[in-house]
C-alpha cells in the first residue's frame, strides 16, 4: 500500500516558525507592561470586560474588583499561563501594537521561502498554536516580509484541544477535511509531535537550538523549513 501524500501543513509558531526569544523576550512584556493601562481604558468595553468576567471565573474569584483582577492577570503572564482570558487581551493589546508598527512579526527567513514554495505547490497551509487565532494572525500578518496571512487557509488554537491531546489533533483532521495522513504537523516540541502522530498524521520536529530535543525521540528533525520536504513528510 502506497503511503498518502501530505495535502496539508499544520504548523506551531513559537520556536518553529518564529523564535522562542521573540515571544518571551517581546511580545510577553510588551503585553505586560501596558496591561494595567489598556484594561483600565477599555474596561467597559463589551471584549474587554467579557474577557475579565472570564478570568474571575477561571480564579473561581468573583469578587475581584478590576485593578485585583489586573494583578490576577499579570501574575499569570509571569507564570506563562495558558489561560483564554489572558490570550484574549494579551491579543488585543499585541494588535495595537503591530498596528502602530512598534511590533514586527518575528517569522525566519526560511519560513517565508518554504510557506510560499509550498502554497504555490498546491500544499494547503494552517497554523495550531496556544496563542490566540488573533495572536497567530497578527504574528504572520505584520512581519518584516509583509502580510503573510494570505498564505493560511485557516488557524487553530486551544479551543480546539490542548496540543498534547491526540483529540485535538484529530478534531483538526476533521476541521480541515482531510485524513490525518495528509497532514503534517511541525513544531518543536515533542510531546506535541507525539499527539499528532498519534491521531495518525505525520509529524517533524524543529531544532533550532531554542529547546533540547530528547535524545531518545523518534521523531525526524530539522534545523529549518528549508530541510522539510513538505509534500513526502521527511527530512532530506
Amino acid at each position: 500500500m502506497s503511503t498518502p501524500q501530505i495535502r496539508a501543513v499544520l504548523t506551531d509558531i513559537e520556536g518553529t516558525t518564529s523564535s522562542i526569544s521573540f515571544v518571551k523576550d517581546v511580545l510577553f512584556p510588551f503585553a505586560r507592561s501596558r496591561l494595567q493601562g489598556f484594561v483600565t481604558e477599555h474596561a467597559a468595553d463589551p471584549a474587554v470586560a467579557e474577557a475579565l468576567a472570564e478570568a474571575r471565573d477561571l480564579a473561581k474569584r468573583p469578587d475581584l474588583d478590576t485593578a485585583s483582577t489586573i494583578e490576577l492577570l499579570a501574575a499569570w503572564i509571569d507564570e506563562d499561563r495558558k489561560a483564554k482570558p489572558l490570550k484574549t487581551l494579551q491579543g488585543m493589546i499585541w494588535e495595537d501594537g503591530y498596528r502602530s508598527g512598534t511590533l514586527k512579526g518575528d517569522v525566519y527567513p526560511d519560513v517565508v521561502e518554504k510557506l510560499t514554495e509550498w502554497k504555490e505547490t498546491g500544499l494547503s497551509l494552517y497554523v495550531y498554536s496556544s496563542g490566540s487565532v488573533l495572536a497567530q494572525k497578527l504574528i504572520f500578518g505584520f512581519t518584516h516580509s509583509g502580510d503573510l496571512t494570505p498564505l493560511f487557509s485557516g488557524y487553530f488554537d486551544t479551543a480546539i484541544g490542548s496540543k498534547l491531546e491526540v483529540a485535538s489533533y484529530q478534531a483538526i483532521a476533521a476541521e480541515i477535511g482531510l485524513q490525518p495522513s495528509e497532514i503534517l504537523f511541525l513544531s518543536d516540541n515533542t510531546k506535541e509531535l507525539d499527539a499528532a502522530r498519534d491521531a495518525g498524521m505525520k509529524a517533524i520536529g524543529l531544532d533550532r537550538g531554542e529547546v533540547v530535543i530528547p535524545p531518545e525521540t523518534t521523531h525526524a528533525i530539522a534545523k529549518d523549513f528549508a530541510a522539510i520536504d513538505a509534500r513526502a513528510g521527511t527530512v532530506r
